[in-house]
C-alpha cells in the first residue's frame, strides 16, 4: 500500500477522501453520513454555504492523508492538524487528528498514523491526540461501547468496533473518555431526587438564579453571538478541550448549531442582576432524516428536517450544558438538572440522552449517575501516543 498527503486542490483526491467513508459504512444501520460540504469545509475547501472557508485556517494549518491499497482503492484515510491556539493556550505540542477511517487492516492504520506523525515532527510536534475535531461542536473520540446504537445525528463518532484494535495495537492510549447517558425506560424514569428539586425551587423563588426561555431564533442568534460567546470564555475556560477561539470561529460554531436548533429547546439561567450564568441546548433527534440525506443538504432536505425538528419528539439529546463555576454549588447545577427533566417533559419527548460529557467532569458526572438515575449508553475515547 501507498500512503500520500493530498492536495485539496485535486478534485479526485478530495472525492477519495471524502467517499471513502461513505462506501465503509455503506450497510452499517446505525451510522449517520456527515454532510460533504461539512467535511469540504474542514477542508477548506469554499462551498455554496460557506465560501470563505473554515476560520481555523486564520490561525492553525492540516493536512490530509489517503491510503491506496495495491489495486488502487482507498483503504484509509486522516486529517491531521497543529491547532498552534490550542497548544499555545495549554502549553503543549499536541498533532491533533479527526476524520481517520480504515478497513480491518493494521498495516494500513499504522502506515496513516505514521504519515501523520511525519508532517507533526516537522512542525516540533510530539503527542498525537485523537480523534479530536477542529472545535468542541465536532464531537470527540472514536467509539469504544454502545455500536448497537445509532450516532447522535452527526454531534458524535459511529465506527466499527475494530478501530479500537486498530489504535492500541499501534500503541495508542487512554487520554479522556465522553461518556453519552440514557434514561433506562424513558423519561418517566427521569428521578429528581427531592433534595435537589427543594435547591432549585428555592433559588428561583428568591430570585437568585431565574430560567430564561429564548422566544425565536433571531433572538436566539443575538444572544448566541454576545452573551453566550462570552459564557462560553469563562465557563470552560480550564476545560481539557478548551482553546481559546477566534471570533470567527465562534460565529462560525454557533451558525452551524443554528441550522438544528430549537429555541424551545435552548434555556439559559440568568442571575439576578440580568448576567447570563448558564444554559442548556437541547436538539430534536433528526437522525434519521440525516440518514436519508445520505449526505447531501438539498432544499427538500432542509424543509423536511426543519419539519422534524419541530415534530419528531421520540428522542431529545441534550449536548451542551453549563453553569459558570461561581454558581455550581449554589444552585446551578440543581437548576440545571430540573430543567433538564422539565424540557424533556414539557416538550412530549419519548427518551432523552445527554450526550458527551468528559469524564473529567467528575461532578456531574457523579450527580447524574447517582441522583438523576441514568446510565452510560455510549463511550467515544481520545487516545494518544508519544512520538
Amino acid at each position: 500500500m501507498k500512503v500520500v498527503q493530498i492536495n485539496t486542490h485535486n478534485r479526485r483526491q478530495v472525492r477519495d477522501f471524502i467517499e471513502f467513508q461513505y462506501d465503509l459504512y455503506r450497510n452499517c444501520p446505525q451510522w449517520v453520513p456527515p454532510f460533504r460540504n461539512d467535511i469540504k469545509t474542514m477542508m477548506n475547501i469554499p462551498t455554496l454555504f460557506d465560501p470563505k472557508g473554515h476560520p481555523f485556517y486564520l490561525h492553525s494549518e492540516s493536512a490530509f492523508f489517503l491510503g491506496y491499497g495495491d489495486d488502487g482503492k482507498v483503504i484509509g484515510r486522516i486529517a491531521v492538524f497543529d491547532n498552534k491556539l490550542y497548544n499555545q493556550h495549554h502549553g503543549k505540542q499536541v498533532l491533533s487528528f479527526t476524520l481517520f477511517e480504515c478497513i480491518d487492516d493494521q498495516v494500513a492504520a499504522d502506515a496513516l498514523f505514521a504519515a501523520g506523525m511525519a508532517w507533526g515532527r516537522e512542525r516540533g510536534l510530539n503527542l498525537m491526540i485523537g480523534e479530536k475535531g477542529f472545535s468542541s461542536f465536532d464531537g470527540y473520540g472514536i467509539l469504544v461501547e454502545g455500536f448497537e446504537y445509532p450516532a447522535s445525528m452527526t454531534m458524535s463518532k459511529y465506527n466499527y468496533p475494530y478501530y479500537k484494535d486498530l489504535f492500541e495495537r499501534a500503541g495508542f492510549e487512554l487520554e479522556v473518555d465522553f461518556n453519552t447517558f440514557i434514561v433506562p425506560g424513558g423519561v418517566q424514569n427521569f428521578l429528581i431526587p427531592e433534595r435537589v428539586q427543594a435547591v432549585s425551587d428555592k433559588v428561583q423563588e428568591r430570585g437568585y438564579l431565574n430560567v430564561y426561555q429564548i422566544k425565536d431564533k433571531r433572538e436566539l442568534e443575538q444572544i448566541a453571538k454576545t452573551e453566550l460567546i462570552e459564557m462560553y470564555k469563562t465557563t470552560f475556560y480550564t476545560n481539557w478541550e478548551y482553546y481559546p477561539w477566534l471570533q470567527e470561529e465562534l460565529e462560525f460554531a454557533i451558525n452551524g448549531v443554528l441550522l438544528i436548533a430549537d429555541p424551545d429547546l435552548i434555556k439559559l439561567v440568568r442571575a439576578q442582576d440580568g448576567t447570563l450564568v448558564g444554559f442548556l441546548i437541547g436538539f430534536a433527534d433528526v437522525t434519521r432524516e440525516i440518514q436519508e440525506g445520505k449526505g447531501r443538504l438539498t432544499p427538500w432536505g432542509m424543509l423536511k428536517m426543519m419539519r422534524a425538528i419541530k415534530r419528531n419528539r421520540e428522542n431529545l439529546i441534550l449536548n451542551g450544558a453549563g453553569i459558570l463555576p461561581k454558581y455550581q454549588g449554589r444552585g446551578g447545577n440543581a437548576l440545571m438538572y430540573t430543567e433538564m427533566k422539565k424540557t424533556a417533559v414539557d416538550y412530549g419527548f419519548v427518551d432523552v440522552e445527554i450526550c458527551q460529557i468528559a469524564e473529567t467532569t467528575r461532578k456531574m458526572r457523579s450527580d447524574m449517575e447517582n441522583n438523576l438515575g441514568v446510565t452510560v449508553r455510549k463511550i467515544h475515547r481520545v487516545y494518544r501516543k508519544l512520538f
